[in-house]
């Protein structure tokens, strides 16, 4: 199906799992954490995508895809030490929120690379994952993030001066 492997199948749908609950979260409150059940999931599963990812070899060898898992995985670890307040301190609300919100990013970059290059079947919008159109879209997306971002800084931010527990960021 769609020139997928099983191990192909298994981690799209994983992944569609992934960004539901990551984009589910994002809506309910503004924010991924592992405080809630759908931030939970959403942490499991695209980790889950990331370790299966790496079985995924369509391109030839270890490649930017495996890097970006990574990456990703990574980037879950500094969320999840920032939220149990292990490392950044006063930072930890906000290092943990832009990070698990960078990891929906992250989910978006190959996901449009591997659909826009393979539908419609016998005849892909685009030739390759270099199309300039994919960096094109990535960009709008990344632009995206960083607006997400800032508003869940500003927001981040003025529920702890209501609060009274941060002097400034």
């Amino acid at each position: 199906m769609f020139g997928l492997t099983s191990l192909g199948i298994f981690h799209t749908a994983i992944s569609l799992v992934a960004l539901a609950a990551g984009l589910t979260a994002l809506a309910r409150t503004g924010a991924i954490s592992m405080r809630t059940g759908v931030g939970k999931l959403y942490v499991w599963t695209t980790a889950l995508t990331c370790i299966t990812g790496f079985g995924i070899f369509q391109h030839g060898g270890f490649g930017k895809p495996h890097v970006l898992g990574v990456i990703t995985l990574l980037t879950l670890g500094i969320a999840w030490a920032a939220g149990k307040g292990m490392v950044f301190g006063r930072l930890s609300p906000y290092v943990e929120a832009v990070a698990y919100s960078l990891t929906v990013f992250f989910h978006f970059v190959p996901a449009l690379a591997e659909t826009l290059t393979r539908l419609p079947l016998g005849g892909p919008l685009l030739d390759s994952p270099e199309d300039p159109v994919l960096q094109g879209l990535d960009a709008f997306l990344f632009l995206l993030f960083l607006i997400g971002a800032t508003l869940q800084l500003r927001e981040l931010r003025g529920s702890h001066r209501s609060a009274g527990t941060l002097r400034s960021v």
